[in-house]
């Protein structure tokens, strides 16, 4: 397979990669520009093509978003910033406020040989909590709860998550297409 590297300084990130990948998996730490945008793959595509140009070989990168349907598509790639500040408590208290509890994450990654940028995107769509709950998980996963379930990504074990993360969603489709570019470069292709 095509050697990449996994742009993240989350090792929980690069182990969750690692499971659902099933293929090894480097990584590397770097401080990229946070370009502002509300398109996940704008932001995607500027991380990847950034984080190629300083290490000048192939890279994959992660963008995720929550976006509160009442909020047009806000805080989407903006949660980093709104988690920061306020917490999962505050998303929380937002969501209270609204119309409506709907939201839907988002998991991009994208992939960058130099040429061109590759995207795979997992979405699950579902309800912020009235409040945060459960300890586990990364982020947000306290307050959303995905569409199909009662529990918080926070309050799922490992199995549960995997029936509706969006990274897995993201990930199998990633999968194929390392996969697909490995067997094209044994060809000689």
């Amino acid at each position: 397979m095509q050697s990449v590297t996994f742009i993240t300084g989350n090792q929980r990130k690069v182990d969750y990669l690692k499971q659902w990948l099933g293929l090894p998996v480097r990584h590397h730490k770097l401080d990229l520009d946070e370009l502002q945008s509300l398109d996940t793959r704008v932001v995607a595509e500027h991380k990847a093509r950034q984080a190629y140009k300083m290490l000048q070989e192939p890279v994959l990168i992660e963008d995720t978003a929550l976006t509160f349907v009442a909020m047009g598509r806000l805080p989407g790639t903006y949660i980093k910033w709104f988690l920061e500040e306020i917490g999962a408590a505050g998303l929380c208290k937002i969501a209270g406020t609204l119309p409506s509890r709907q939201a839907y994450a988002t998991v991009t990654y994208a992939f960058c040989d130099g040429k061109d940028v590759h995207f795979f995107t997992g979405r699950v769509d579902g309800v912020v909590a009235p409040e945060p709950r459960g300890g586990g998980g990364m982020g947000w996963d306290p307050a959303f709860i995905p569409d199909g379930s009662t529990k918080t990504f926070a309050e799922m074990t490992p199995d549960e998550v995997t029936q509706f993360s969006p990274r897995v969603r993201a990930i199998k489709p990633l999968k194929a297409f390392l996969l697909a570019q490995h067997k094209g470069a044994s060809h000689g292709n």
